[in-house]
């Protein structure tokens, strides 16, 4: 297996793919990582992905890893959908590259913050062909009043005027999938949720799927949502897995 890094338009990412497979045009995965995380911590993800014949792009997102500035976690949270955007705007940098170079299929995937930024992505680029979602939400604005009202019950003033929480929760709701599951266009897509989940609530993504389904009657098998009922913020070495099968079932169509 071969793991390089590179940078792609400034965008510092691992690219990992099968050195038996290394000159071939794959389909190819760009999977992102969650809050506080980084690329490498995704390995294990890619290693499986590439294993079934893919290539693995696995990017920092902005403000982490090598991206990473002197911001203690506070402070990074009130970051956190400026992060998610500039995340959705890089997947555009990445998808030129990898179309340049040939590759042809594109699946997109993520855990928590990954996993969000991957919804957020299929609102934007109909040129995703399958998606894996780990603990995502797909309602930007729902999640994002949740956040604020957790800030401000912490006692934490938002450094934000009312006239600026306005037009973030309008940018938001660009990309906020449930006000437009006609984005999803049948495309197959995986959720993974521990019913424990803390840290990304597992009802309103659960709630979404339900109401989404419908859109699926004529391919249900192409639209799947596996429950945890014993995991919380984590996912279990069964959903990677599960994940990677994804990949593998829907890429090679």
């Amino acid at each position: 297996m071969i793991v390089k890094e590179e940078n792609w338009s400034n965008i510092p990412l691992l690219h990992i793919v099968d050195e038996t497979m290394e000159n071939s045009k794959l389909p190819a995965v760009i999977f992102l990582h969650g809050f506080t995380s980084a690329k490498e911590h995704n390995l294990h993800y890619a290693y499986n992905i590439a294993k079934k014949g893919f290539r693995v792009l696995l990017p920092d997102a902005h403000l982490h890893g090598s991206r990473e500035e002197e911001l203690d976690e506070v402070q990074l949270s009130l970051r956190f959908w400026e992060i998610v955007l500039t995340s959705i705007e890089e997947m555009a940098i990445l998808h030129k590259e990898l179309k340049e170079r040939g590759v042809q299929k594109i699946g997109m995937g993520g855990t928590s913050m990954g996993g969000i930024t991957t919804l957020g992505c299929l609102t934007a680029y109909p040129w995703i062909d399958v998606a894996a979602v780990m603990m995502g939400a797909p309602g930007y604005v729902e999640l994002a009043k949740a956040q604020m009202s957790q800030f401000e019950r912490r006692g934490f003033k938002l450094p934000i005027t009312d006239e600026e929480r306005k037009t973030l929760l309008d940018t938001l709701a660009i990309f906020d999938l449930t006000k437009q599951r006609h984005k999803l266009n049948n495309r197959p897509v995986f959720f993974w949720h521990g019913e424990n989940d803390a840290t990304v609530p597992f009802e309103p993504t659960f709630n979404f799927y339900k109401a989404a389904k419908k859109d699926y009657e004529d391919s249900p098998e192409r639209f799947e949502f596996y429950k945890d009922p014993n995991a919380g913020h984590a996912v279990s070495r069964l959903g990677m897995l599960q994940s990677v099968d994804w990949f593998a079932s829907y890429l090679n169509e």
